[in-house]
C-alpha cells in the first residue's frame, strides 16, 4: 500500500525517545520530511543520526521544544513554516504526568499536567490548522493512553487529562473534517517504553517484590502474552496520519495486545 507520505512535512513532538522516536523512525522509512523535537539538544542530535543511519533518509530536522512552554511551541512552528512553508502531519506526544493517586498530587502537579498533557496539544493544533485548512489536507494524531478507555489506578493526572484530550480531539475532528483534516487519538497499552518501565518499578517498590515479578504478571494479563514494541505502535500512527486514511477521523484507538475488556 502506498501511504502517500513521501515528501510530506511531518512534525513529531517529544520524539527523542519512546513512542515519539519510534513514530519519527517509521515516517522516515516512508521518506517523509520529519521534524523531531524534545527538550534535549543532545538527545535530538543522537536520535537524528540514528534515524538517518537506519532509514537512509537525509530529510530529518530537529528543534528543541518543551511542550509545556508556549514560546517553544510558537518558535518550533515558526521555524517549520519558514523553512518548509507548510505542515502536513502533526504527531502530538508528551511524557506522562506524575504518577500517584489523589492525595499524592497538589495544585502545582495539576497545573503542570494540564500545561504539558492537554494545553500543549491545543497549542500545537492551533499552530498547524491554518496551514492545513489552506491546503485542504492535514492529519493530527494525538498520542494518549489506554486510560482513555479504562482508568489506571494510581495515575489520576493521566486519567483526567488523557480523557480531556479525547474530548478535544473528537470535537476538533468534527469541526475540520470538511477540510480533509483527520484528527484521531491513539493510546498505548503496555508498550516497552521508559514510561512503562518506570511504572513497573513503582509497582515493584510499592509491593516490595522484584521488578521481574511485576513484568511477568503484567505480561500474563495481556492476551498477546507480551508487551508491545514501540515500532508496532508507530505503524498504527503512521497509517492514520497518511493519505491512505481518508475517512477515519474522530476516533480514540488503543494499541494494547487485547488487554482491555471494555468495548
Amino acid at each position: 500500500m502506498d501511504l502517500g507520505l513521501k515528501g510530506k512535512i511531518v512534525v513529531v513532538m517529544a520524539s527523542s525517545k519512546g513512542l515519539g522516536k519510534a513514530s519519527a523512525m517509521e515516517f522516515a522509512k516512508e521518506q517523509a520530511t520529519v521534524i523531531i523535537s524534545s527538550r534535549s539538544q543532545v538527545a535530538l542530535e543522537e536520535t537524528k543520526k540514528e534515524i538517518q543511519e537506519r532509514t537512509g533518509n537525509s530529510e530529518i530536522h530537529l528543534r528543541v521544544c518543551d511542550m509545556s512552554k508556549e514560546h517553544d511551541i510558537t518558535s518550533l512552528f515558526e521555524f517549520v513554516i519558514q523553512k518548509f512553508g507548510r505542515v502536513d502531519v502533526l504527531i502530538n506526544n508528551t511524557g506522562g504526568p506524575k504518577a500517584g493517586g489523589f492525595s499524592a498530587v497538589d495544585d502545582a502537579d495539576w497545573y503542570n499536567a494540564f500545561d504539558r498533557n492537554l494545553l500543549s496539544y491545543i497549542r500545537t493544533a492551533r499552530a498547524v490548522l491554518p496551514h492545513m485548512k489552506k491546503q485542504r489536507f492535514g492529519r493530527i494524531i494525538n498520542i494518549s493512553s489506554s486510560s482513555t478507555k479504562e482508568v489506571i489506578d494510581g495515575l489520576i493526572l493521566s486519567n483526567t487529562f488523557r480523557a480531556g484530550m479525547v474530548g478535544f480531539s473528537k470535537t476538533l475532528a468534527r469541526e475540520v473534517a470538511g477540510d480533509n483534516i483527520m484528527v484521531n487519538t491513539v493510546g498505548p497499552g503496555r508498550i516497552a517504553t521508559d514510561r512503562v518501565a518506570e511504572l513497573n518499578q513503582i509497582a515493584a517498590d510499592k509491593q516490595q517484590v522484584p521488578i521481574e515479578k511485576i513484568i511477568q504478571k503484567s505480561e500474563s494479563e495481556i492476551p498477546a502474552g507480551r508487551f508491545g514494541d514501540p515500532e508496532e505502535f508507530a505503524k498504527i500512527v503512521v497509517f492514520l496520519a497518511s493519505s491512505a486514511n481518508s475517512y477515519l477521523t474522530g476516533q480514540s484507538l488503543v494499541v494494547d495486545g487485547g488487554l482491555l475488556k471494555a468495548l
